[in-house]
This record gives C-alpha cells, structure tokens and sequence, in this order.
C-alpha cells in the first residue's frame, strides 16, 4: 500500500487538510496525519512532525501549511526516504520550491488530492 504523510493535517471536516486525510484513505494510502498538537485525525493517529513518523519511506508528503512553515517542514522531510513532496495551493512560494530542490527533493506544486484522481468537493 502506497503511504502518505498529510502536513497540516486538520479536525475540521472544511480545511483541506482534513479532505486530504479522507481522499486518500479512500484511496487505500497508508495515511500519516501530521499536526503539532492533535493525537488523531478521524480516527487516525497523527504524528507532531514527519520525523516523528515510524518509517523510513514515505511515497509522498502533501503539504497544507503555509510556505513559511513549509521551509522548516522541508528539513524534516528530508531526513526520510520520501518519493514525492506535494505543495498544495496556498503552501507554495519560489523559496520552498529552491529549498526543494536544494534538498534533493521531488517538489510538485499542484493539489495532490487531484493528483490522485479525486475532487476535494467530493469530501
């Protein structure tokens, strides 16, 4: 099964965040909701940061943070193995896509939820 680290994971149904948890456990993604504070995200346990996550390999980190959160979030990704790192609209800025690149990273900045072939109005 295909795992993915939501960044900016939220408990509120209408963020993008949460539609993004949803989407991709519909999907069948081994899904890891990362928020610094919550315990779990419906009814999944989430983690404080990416590190925190008990793999080594992630196929992809969606990001709904803020650019500026991001940038500190990119240290932390790149310490995993991770195959792809999404910036959603909104957490995108042309320093995070350098820092991305500067890292080794695999950066697409596009709405993952699409990119898997779902709508977020579906959630």
């Amino acid at each position: 099964m295909p795992s993915v680290a939501i960044v900016g994971a939220s408990k509120n149904r209408g963020k993008f965040g949460n539609k993004a948890v949803r989407a991709f456990a519909k999907k069948g993604y081994v899904v890891y909701p990362v928020h610094p504070t919550e315990n779990e995200i419906e009814g999944i346990r989430a983690y404080a940061s990416v590190t925190q996550i008990p793999v080594s390999q992630l196929d992809m980190v969606s990001m709904y943070v803020p650019a500026e959160v991001g940038m500190d979030v990119f240290e932390e990704v790149a310490k995993k193995n991770v195959v792809e790192v999404w910036l959603n609209p909104g957490a995108e800025s042309p320093e995070l896509l350098k820092k991305g690149e500067r890292l080794g990273l695999n950066v697409i900045a596009a709405c993952s939820i699409v990119g898997i072939g779902m709508q977020p109005s579906e959630f």
